[in-house]
């Protein structure tokens, strides 16, 4: 019996170990370049007689129908200042994200081996959250002024669950997310649980890009909204069978259950309660227990379609 328990103890050691080994990997041969241009201080702190250089040096930056007195004017704009001198507070020193975004290019490359690192070019977009990273093939904006501090005074008349992650340890999942989005193709199967796959597959890259990161931060959720989703699966998932949702085509469950939002919406009492996007957290654990399940690797896995991940993941709530 004693034997039993120990190769058993053991047996299941080395499971963890394994699974950890997929998640943990180690990147510290892999080399990556690249630049990060602070676009937000030479342009705020640019003159008249700088302005024709900086346009050279960042063309794309600078429509040709623009007058030289328009981009002075905006210089010299008091709001804009002021928003870059909060930025300031935050981000003078750009080192420490410039390592996480390293890290980041790393595990992508391990991946990826033809992954060719943008530029990385940080300016303000006058709080556009929308926008808050574009990624363009050999460029990476990034906007600065997003990610001041939840509390952050320039924030006071935005919503909570908006604000929510407007924070500087977000910035690197908003960068992984840009380049997730490329990297997985658009699907054509409107079925709600094909959307919520479609979601998971981003999230699960992020598993792989940013694996010390805790599931809060990839998925912007605060620590009681993880808790909650991880409690109330099993009735949530109750609640999309016994409502026929899963393989429904109705355009509005998105903004129920997947769109940004600050909470679900069941159309009950205590709706307040749910975090928002409580479709994407479904979605992010029907990959990973499909992962866990196959011997699919990474790449194999973007391929396949949506429902095929569905079926093939046997995936049943935790309790």
């Amino acid at each position: 019996m004693y034997k039993y328990v120990s190769f058993l103890i053991l047996l299941l050691a080395l499971i963890n170990c394994t699974k950890k080994e997929k998640s943990d990997i180690d990147v510290s041969d892999i080399s990556v370049e690249f630049d990060v241009n602070r676009f937000d201080q030479e342009f705020y702190t640019s003159t008249s007689e700088k302005l024709p250089q900086l346009k050279s040096k960042y063309p794309y930056l600078f429509p040709a129908q623009n007058h030289d007195s328009i981009w002075l004017r905006k210089i010299e704009d008091t709001d804009e200042q002021e928003l870059y001198a909060e930025t300031q507070k935050v981000f003078s020193d750009f080192s420490d994200e410039k390592e996480q975004i390293e890290m980041l290019f790393k595990h992508i490359k391990f991946y990826y081996p033809n992954f060719e690192s943008p530029k990385v070019i940080t300016l303000l977009s006058n709080v556009d959250y929308e926008t808050k990273v574009v990624y363009a093939d050999s460029l990476l904006f990034v906007s600065l002024d997003v990610y001041l501090g939840k509390d952050s005074e320039i924030y006071q008349d935005y919503p909570s669950y908006i604000k929510q992650n407007f924070t500087k340890e977000h910035l690197i999942v908003d960068i992984a997310n840009a380049i997730t989005n490329v990297q997985i193709m658009f699907s054509t199967d409107r079925t709600f649980v094909s959307r919520m796959v479609q979601q998971g597959k981003k999230l699960y890259l992020l598993d792989a890009y940013v694996p010390k990161l805790s599931d809060a931060e990839k998925i912007g959720y605060t620590q009681e909204q993880i808790e909650w989703a991880e409690y109330n699966d099993e009735e949530v998932w109750k609640y999309f069978i016994e409502n026929k949702i899963l393989f429904s085509t109705e355009q509005e469950l998105s903004r129920r259950f997947i769109d940004n939002a600050p909470f679900s919406k069941f159309y009950r009492a205590n709706d307040n309660e749910t975090p928002g996007s409580i479709g994407v957290w479904f979605g992010w654990q029907i990959v990973r227990a499909f992962m866990q399940n196959t011997d699919t690797s990474l790449q194999e896995m973007l391929q396949m379609k949506n429902d095929e991940i569905f079926k093939k993941s046997k995936y049943k709530p935790s309790k």
